[in-house]
């Protein structure tokens, strides 16, 4: 096992840390409020484990944050910014746990937030209602097939589909072909419908 800490994981522990103290809330509070172990959140604000999307998106929807606002390393918009990003210069993520990608397509200071992600074949990512209570959201299918589960409802996508997500519900985003999917996240703030 490597000794290197990846920056990103260390930025995103310290985001975490930020938002805590900033809420003035103690580990317990936000174990309590997300789900996530106590020690697990300690790990994860020390730079020392990096989160899979499931847990990002429990600590997202306890702060009422986009998972995207957790991965900004800044947390701030930056109004001068370059307005072009160029591929490789896009904060990118990986989830340890199934190999999920997700690549920050926008800026921090653009008003939607769209991010690329790759789902490898046979991965399954859910996320908690409450992620999905704080903002709105279409899901773009760019490659490959998806069958993403909103609550009761299954929506079979394939390349080109979109959904636009309903009311917060639990959803999973499930790849169960042999063939990566790539698709699209487009989120707004504001109350979902």
């Amino acid at each position: 096992m490597s000794n290197i800490v990846d920056p990103l994981v260390k930025r995103i522990g310290s985001r975490i840390r930020a938002e805590r103290d900033g809420r003035r809330w103690t580990l317990a509070e936000l174990a309590e409020a997300s789900g996530v172990s106590k020690a697990m959140i300690n790990r994860i604000e020390r730079g020392e484990s990096n989160p899979t999307a499931v847990v990002l998106g429990k600590l997202s929807a306890a702060f009422r944050l986009s998972v995207a606002t957790l991965l900004d390393p800044e947390g701030e918009a930056a109004a001068d910014a370059e307005r072009v990003r160029r591929a490789g210069a896009a904060p990118q993520w990986l989830d340890p746990e199934t190999g999920y990608v997700r690549r920050q397509v926008s800026g921090p200071g653009f008003p939607a937030e769209v991010a690329e992600i790759r789902l490898p074949a046979g991965a399954e990512v859910p996320y908690p209602a409450a992620a999905f209570a704080f903002h709105r959201q279409i899901i773009w299918v760019l490659d490959g097939r998806l069958t993403f589960r909103e609550g009761e409802t299954v929506h079979e996508l394939a390349a080109g589909d979109t959904v636009e997500l309903g009311a917060p519900a639990p959803c999973v985003f499930v790849n169960s072909t042999e063939q990566d999917c790539r698709y699209a996240v487009v989120l707004v703030r504001g109350e979902a419908p």
